[in-house]
């Protein structure tokens, strides 16, 4: 039997995020063990906690879907450095948490709401009309509602899509058997002086029955450095996730020192073990 986990993730309050189950003390689980049991969780990703393999990490993460492994992943990230802290795990630096994954060396500061440093995109710039254009209509999109678009892949494979504002996201009902391949992550602006910044969506296949995942801190992540960069959004905003899922997430980002943070709140809602 071994520790196990499940953490709310980006959640404004309890039950309100996006759940990550966490297998800690993991060394030993087989690879097909692990996409089996993420498969069983049916969790958009499950994670296993291993001893680093390099010297500058607290511990090393695999971060499965049901549909297979991911080199990185942004709520997981979150959620299994909150359960690894809870159960007595104590960084080598004071200042932050160093998760060691396939995307490689994750920082992640700790306080009240925890935040990880956005990695680098693995492929970003501009889209090509066709793509945009299935984007379009797999979202029931003209392709003249999105404003712009950009690759904002860093492990999972986002694309990027902004829209007038937040109620053309609210209002999105995508058809997700016609995005086909694409991972679009769709971002609208709330007028200023709202308590968040932006209502973000992401769509991909195998994520619940609607394609859609609840909270997503990847996505948030690329967004933040295409836009961020770009002067479309400040350097120090809120973003709001999960809406039309009857979920309340609450993505914090910031910029400092070049270097986008993306955090949340973070509450262990399930702790026992599990026979693997």
């Amino acid at each position: 039997m071994r520790p196990f986990s499940t953490v709310d993730v980006f959640a404004g309050e309890p039950w309100r995020g996006n759940p990550v189950a966490v297998v800690h003390d993991a060394e030993g689980v087989t690879q097909e063990q692990m996409a089996t049991f993420a498969r069983w969780t049916n969790l958009s990703e499950t994670t296993f906690v291993l001893p680093p393999q390099d010297p500058q990490a607290d511990y090393r993460l695999r971060i499965w879907t049901p549909d297979g492994e991911l080199p990185f992943a942004g709520h997981p990230t979150l959620g299994s450095a909150h359960a690894w802290l809870e159960r007595g795990g104590v960084p080598k630096r004071s200042e932050a948490v160093v998760q060691e994954c396939a995307a490689g060396l994750v920082p992640i500061r700790t306080g009240e709401v925890l935040s990880f440093a956005a990695p680098p995109l693995l492929r970003s710039g501009p889209v090509d009309p066709a793509t945009v254009a299935q984007a379009a209509r797999g979202l029931g999109l003209a392709v003249e509602d999105i404003v712009d678009a950009a690759w904002v892949d860093n492990g999972p494979g986002w694309l990027g899509l902004l829209l007038g504002d937040a109620e053309a996201v609210l209002t999105l009902r995508p058809n997700v058997d016609a995005l086909g391949d694409l991972k679009p992550g769709v971002v609208g602006p709330y007028p200023a002086g709202s308590e968040c910044a932006v209502e973000v969506r992401a769509f991909y296949p195998g994520i619940g029955g609607a394609g859609e995942d609840p909270v997503t801190g990847s996505l948030n992540a690329g967004l933040a450095q295409w836009l961020i960069g770009a002067g479309v959004l400040p350097e120090k905003y809120v973003a709001s996730q999960g809406t039309t899922l009857l979920r309340r997430g609450r993505v914090h980002v910031e910029l400092v020192d070049a270097q986008v943070w993306v955090g949340g709140r973070c509450h262990t809602g399930v702790r026992g073990e599990v026979a693997l």
